[in-house]
């Protein structure tokens, strides 16, 4: 059994501000027995006015928050998942990258999110992420983390159970989902897709979620998650922000595989036949 926390927060337009939060998030989990610490996408700057966001953005070597993290695991030997940083690469648009640290403070792996948030709602809340971000193009897993082999996804990747599968079939025993979910779908889908991912890869999902009122004018849907892998949810944060805390039995992975050895029954479907 592992304990690990969950870190759900409001973050804003000032990085600095982020980064304390997140340094004080780092400490309560420590304080709380945690091992590892999975935190919200866009941890350290939420700012939807590109403009002004574009004066706070840095490369990964320049970031001040991820540097404070790593320092801050390092100083509690914590592990944490550091849902994701927008961060300059280079080649004109920005990266949405989460980054996984170890107990030493080094990073162990990247994961640049895949499918990029572009849609109108019926709310008139209008989206493209594509405009800003160039989406990643490699599933990422991590080995020998203190919750066994990790996978790692972002936000709207939830909606594309493919990517959970390719996951799944590198061995990944949890899937991290760290997110800045609109309420709208927020209200309608979280809840059920991320225990239809859970129940269909057998895996536990961990959900670190933005919740609130933003400084930018958005809000978020909240209610950070831990579901285990018949679909139970373990944690559920409702909103707010906050560090919240629950526990990991790898032993249900492989309780669940047994039961029902959906994995074990994929199969390669060939092309559609059209008549």
């Amino acid at each position: 059994m592992t304990c690990i926390a969950l870190f759900q927060s409001c973050t804003g337009i000032d990085p600095s501000a982020n980064r304390c939060s997140l340094e004080s998030a780092v400490e309560e989990a420590a304080s709380g027995g945690a091992e590892m610490l999975f935190t919200p996408e866009m941890s350290g700057l939420l700012d939807g006015d590109k403009e002004r966001a574009a004066g706070n953005v840095r490369s990964e070597a320049e970031d001040e928050v991820l540097a404070a993290v790593r320092k801050a695991a390092a100083r509690h030997g914590l592990w944490v998942h550091l849902g994701s940083l927008a961060l300059r690469t280079g080649d004109g648009k920005l990266a949405n990258r989460g980054f996984v640290i170890d107990s030493g403070g080094e990073i162990r792996a990247r994961y640049d999110k895949i499918h990029l948030f572009d849609v109108d709602l019926p709310t008139g809340e209008s989206w493209r992420e594509s405009s800003v971000y160039a989406g990643g193009s490699q599933a990422v897993t991590v080995d020998s983390t203190p919750i066994g082999r990790l996978g790692l996804t972002i936000c709207y990747d939830l909606r594309f159970p493919a990517l959970f599968e390719r996951l799944t079939g590198a061995g990944a025993q949890v899937i991290s989902v760290p997110a800045a979910f609109t309420v709208p779908t927020g209200r309608a889908h979280w809840h059920v897709l991320l225990r239809a991912r859970a129940i269909e890869a057998a895996v536990f999902v961990a959900a670190a979620a933005q919740s609130g009122s933003h400084e930018d004018g958005r809000s978020t849907y909240g209610h950070s998650l831990l579901v285990d892998p018949w679909g139970e949810v373990l944690l559920d944060m409702g909103e707010g922000q906050g560090v919240g805390f629950a526990d990991i039995d790898l032993e249900k992975v492989e309780e669940v595989r047994g039961r029902v050895p959906a994995i074990r029954h994929r199969r390669e479907i060939g092309e559609v036949a059209r008549h």
